[in-house]
């Protein structure tokens, strides 16, 4: 498959769930243009200066009117909550857990008093950056996220699984347990129990391989979050496509490799 053909495929699925989306008068771009390009920035990683220059030189034809790199920026954060249509729904058994991002090398720490990201050790080196929780269900599916800065327990993102508590059974492991106790939804898992946890170490692989996403370089937190609610949206739209693509595939299986651009 080409990557025109990727192109076109993600931005078909992305249309048929914004259909009552409305084009912003002030632009060219529809809203399902606008979450495609940021679905391909959130796949294929790395500084956004040079995508928009791969994007602007090889596939501006397919979209109606690609505006300078900073505009296009504007548009992908005010435009982000489009991405919530590309959620999905929970499913009776959960996993979650969190994924470390590094926004900054640590001997740049306190160049800057707009810094982001906290420092915090990220298997054994130490990092300053954010971790990011993802809520999956039962199929890999991203059903919701959150973030904090690196220092945080992972006991803050029990709202994100509270917010699920009549909908959900949610695993996760002990980094989540709080001496204050925990939601009702949530089922504490000790090392080697419940590997029905492990569909979430998989989704972490394919993010940090395929996507590059294990470091970023927002600098400003509205641009940051648009970047990780377009990565929760580009990994459910791809498997959606690998579904769609591979129909006798085991519905439980994870790939999203070959949309590697």
């Amino acid at each position: 498959m080409t990557t025109e053909d990727i192109i076109i495929h993600i931005f078909c699925l992305v249309d048929e769930s914004l259909k009552e989306a409305k084009r912003v008068p002030q632009t060219h771009l529809y809203p399902s243009e606008i979450v495609t390009i940021g679905i391909l920035f959130a796949l294929k990683g790395g500084h956004f200066r040079a995508f928009y220059r791969w994007l602007k030189r090889d596939f501006a034809p397919l979209f109606a009117g690609l505006p300078d790199r900073t505009n296009l920026q504007r548009l992908l954060k005010t435009h982000q909550q489009h991405c919530d249509a590309l959620l999905a729904e929970a499913s009776v058994l959960s996993v979650t857990d969190s994924y470390p991002i590094e926004l900054l090398f640590p001997i740049r720490q306190g160049r800057s008093e707009q810094q982001l990201g906290k420092k915090n050790k990220d298997k054994g080196r130490w990092s300053i950056g954010i971790k990011v929780c993802w809520l999956v269900n039962t199929f890999g599916h991203v059903v919701g996220w959150q973030w904090v800065t690196m220092n945080r327990p992972d006991q803050d993102f029990h709202p994100l699984i509270a917010a699920y508590q009549e909908a959900s059974i949610v695993l996760s492991d002990l980094g989540f347990r709080c001496k204050d106790g925990i939601p009702d939804n949530l089922k504490l898992c000790p090392k080697g129990s419940w590997n029905d946890r492990m569909v979430i170490e998989s989704i972490f692989s394919m993010l940090t391989v395929i996507c590059k996403a294990k470091k970023m370089h927002h600098r400003l937190q509205p641009y940051l979050e648009a970047r990780l609610a377009y990565m929760a949206a580009m990994f459910n739209v791809l498997l959606n496509l690998f579904h769609q693509l591979h129909p006798d595939a085991d519905p439980y299986q994870l790939s999203i490799a070959e949309f590697s651009l």
